[in-house]
């Protein structure tokens, strides 16, 4: 996935705006349909012909002296209906606006969401945490030192270790690559199945914070401590936020409780 985002990202600074490989590239999003297909030819618009009327021949004016019988009138040609312009069938300027609609402009997508997660490991689980201010959490951060109490209460080790490096999203400051959060989702889900993939297996993956949830556990605030079953990773947990914990503390009995419940996967492999 972070190939394909980083060869978006080179073509649009080149300016390249539809392009296609000669061989399939790793890690490639599917080419798009539409732009496969030639677009039609407009359909050729006949010649229009227009016989000018025959202007009107001006009246001779007769004599004085002439008789009424001398006095003759010109002769108004009428244009025959045969001889009149033919004007282009309706339907000639309907295929000719067809092609237009295959360069419609693109629906604007969803503006990207804003997170940063770090994958832990301790003991039999996995741990995707929030980083509450964006940074790799600290050894004196209050919201470290109350993950360690939770790894404790749960039986896990307190002193986690790191997995791969902080997913920030989005990836890019600039270019107009789709960063939107089905874009997010199907990355932060790729990479912790592949970080998760270079390790001994799991019992349970937390899921600590609300993206972390959303992004790879495919749910949302009403899922707190709850478990998730997501395609291509372990058995999940959804766990509040590091700051909303310290924030509310009442959250903190619920969670208890869930955690009485859910900790025997892990308990039972250790």
């Amino acid at each position: 996935m972070i190939e394909e985002l980083r060869r978006r990202a080179y073509l649009s600074a080149m300016q390249v705006v539809t392009w296609l490989p000669r061989v399939e590239l790793p890690f490639a999003a599917p080419s798009r349909p539409e732009l496969l297909q030639a677009e039609p030819e407009p359909a050729p618009v006949e010649p229009v012909t227009v016989e000018p009327a025959a202007s009107a021949v001006p009246v001779a004016q007769a004599p004085a002296a002439a008789e009424p019988a001398a006095v003759t009138r010109a002769k108004i040609e009428v244009p025959r209906p045969g001889v009149q312009p033919r004007q282009a069938p309706a339907a000639s300027a309907a295929e000719t606006a067809e092609p237009m609609d295959v360069a419609a402009p693109a629906k604007v997508s969803a503006p990207p969401p804003r997170f940063a997660l770090q994958l832990l490991r301790a003991g039999a689980c996995a741990v995707l945490v929030e980083l509450p201010t964006g940074e790799p959490l600290q050894g004196r951060d209050p919201a470290y030192l109350l993950l360690k109490d939770l790894l404790r209460a749960a039986g896990l080790p307190d002193s986690p270790q790191l997995i791969g490096e902080p997913v920030r999203w989005p990836l890019l400051a600039r270019g107009n690559i789709d960063q939107g959060p089905q874009a997010a989702l199907e990355y932060v889900q790729s990479f912790v199945g592949a970080r998760l993939e270079e390790q001994e297996p799991c019992s349970c993956l937390w899921l600590v914070g609300l993206p972390a949830i959303r992004f790879a556990g495919e749910a949302d605030a009403e899922a707190y401590n709850r478990e998730l079953q997501v395609e291509g990773l372990p058995a999940a947990w959804a766990v509040p936020g590091l700051e909303l914990l310290m924030d509310e503390p009442e959250r903190k009995a619920p969670l208890w409780q869930a955690m009485r419940r859910v900790r025997q996967r892990w308990l039972a492999d250790s």
